[in-house]
């Protein structure tokens, strides 16, 4: 058989139902980690749902327990065809966010996989459990078409935490180094930047989530006895974060700002147009950094937002001055951001605008990272997908939101490329989640040529460590 042959495999696996079958088992397991505790589905999803699958790919595999209390377990399964091939290391999550049955549409929920015209329905289809299921689908096409052989090894790591912030993983990672070596990182995960056009990203934005906190006193008094000779906290924290992103959400303080948008970044980002999908928001003219396009400010430049405010109380306001307030904000970044400084860059930033007494208090912290466009696996990547699928994807040095994807460009060191196989308006972690069968389709396609690409050594386009350009030293791996 033949590339072609791989493809059409991954096709038939889309349209005799198989796909939705798997995917609708794998929905049914009620995987919620962002709970505060690991309940026994995380595991289960795991052993009785991925070993098996994995196992009958030819993958031998390792249940790993999380070195941290209440989190989920990791999965690692590893496939050698020859210690001296190259390896790629694949990525996914079985965990989802809550699933909040009672806000979904009549006729849904999020724990039973329901079709409604080209979309398919429930918690985790495009988060994350769809996305991995269309890669393990890929994969066995690409098997069945090879007759067992792939011409490379390859490791699945699965974790069961991502929605909770992934605990575990660095140290999980670091533990099981020699059994994760790889060349070349390729997974799924996020959104494309369009439903109807492919798209491949190399690496994401970091994200500091971090709070601004005033407690003048320990209750409320009333306003019309004590306003004008009480400092309202309220006032104060709205002015602390007006002091650090102006009103058309512009980053005033240098320290939080990134460097200068890159000639390459910039090249890369030129073909990218942001929103105009049907269930795309309107974007708001004028917002933002000055001077850049939608893309550029999205995934090439840094963002202050503030997610909520915390004040008395807003259900039922009251005339009392509050005793305390609080700001929830987050700056999502880019690479060159000096984050791990953020917690003292805005406390000298506060103290200089005379607000000594707002406290600053980080709540999670997770690096950003990029593949340098110019990278010769984005080149190869982009010519398989336009390949495969009959257009060029769109390319973005980052995915504007963020991933554990610092572990595998920083700690493995690995070339990261990311394909995603959602699009924006897939209502991830709120009621109505849903996948395109379109895209589904579609993806398997993409990730079974990605796939045969990868054990091609001749031909017009072979794969960068055909020619002895892969990124880590080659040598036989380690047994998990």
């Amino acid at each position: 058989m033949h590339r072609p042959d791989a493809i059409a495999l991954a096709y038939a696996y889309f349209d005799d139902g198989r796909f939705f079958s798997d995917l609708q088992r794998r929905v049914a397991l009620r995987t919620e980690s962002d709970m505060g505790q690991a309940p026994p589905s995380l595991a289960a999803y795991l052993h009785e749902e991925l070993m098996p699958r994995l196992s009958a790919l030819g993958f031998q595999g390792t249940v790993v327990p999380n070195p941290q209390p209440h989190a989920g377990p990791f999965l690692i399964a590893r496939r050698v065809e020859d210690p001296a091939l190259p390896t790629v290391l694949a990525y996914g999550h079985g965990d989802v966010t809550s699933g909040q049955d009672a806000l979904w549409d009549e006729g849904l929920g999020p724990w039973s996989l329901r079709s409604r015209g080209d979309r398919l329905y429930g918690r985790g289809t495009a988060d994350n459990k769809g996305q991995h299921s269309i890669n393990l689908g890929a994969l066995a096409a690409v098997l069945e078409a090879r007759k067992g052989r792939l011409g490379y090894n390859m490791t699945w790591l699965i974790e069961m935490g991502e929605e909770a912030a992934s605990p575990g993983l660095h140290a999980v990672c670091t533990e099981y180094r020699e059994a994760l070596r790889a060349d070349l990182f390729l997974a799924s995960d996020g959104p494309r930047v369009s439903a109807g056009r492919p798209t491949l990203f190399l690496g994401s934005r970091g994200a500091v989530n971090f709070t601004l906190s005033l407690r003048e006193r320990p209750r409320a008094y009333h306003s019309g006895n004590w306003g004008g000779v009480l400092a309202n906290p309220a006032t104060r924290i709205c002015h602390a974060v007006g002091s650090m992103v102006d009103a058309r959400g512009r980053i005033t303080v240098e320290g939080l700002r990134p460097p200068p948008v890159s000639p390459a970044v910039r090249q890369t980002l030129a073909s990218i147009s942001i929103g105009g999908g049907a269930n795309d928001p309107a974007l708001s003219a004028g917002w933002g950094e000055p001077g850049l396009s939608a893309a550029e400010r999205l995934m090439g430049w840094n963002t202050l937002e503030v997610l909520a405010l915390g004040a008395g109380q807003p259900q039922r306001p009251v005339n009392a001055i509050p005793g305390e307030a609080v700001a929830h904000c987050q700056l999502r970044f880019v690479v060159g951001t000096p984050w791990q400084a953020l917690e003292s860059t805005v406390r000298a930033h506060l103290d200089a605008q005379g607000f000594p007494d707002v406290e600053v208090g980080i709540t999670l912290a997770g690096a950003a990272t990029r593949l340098d466009p110019d990278h010769p696996w984005v080149d190869w990547a982009r010519a398989s997908i336009e390949r495969s699928s009959g257009q060029s994807p769109d390319v973005l040095p980052n995915l504007a939101g963020s991933l554990p994807n610092d572990v595998f460009a920083d700690l493995l060191g690995l070339p990261t490329l990311w394909v995603p196989h959602s699009y924006p308006a897939c209502a991830q972690h709120a009621p109505n989640e849903h996948l395109l069968g379109s895209v589904a389709r579609e993806g398997l396609g993409i990730m079974a040529g990605l796939y045969w690409d990868l054990g091609e050594s001749g031909g017009d386009a072979p794969p960068p460590w055909a020619h002895g350009s892969a990124s880590a030293e080659r040598r036989e791996p380690a047994v998990a």
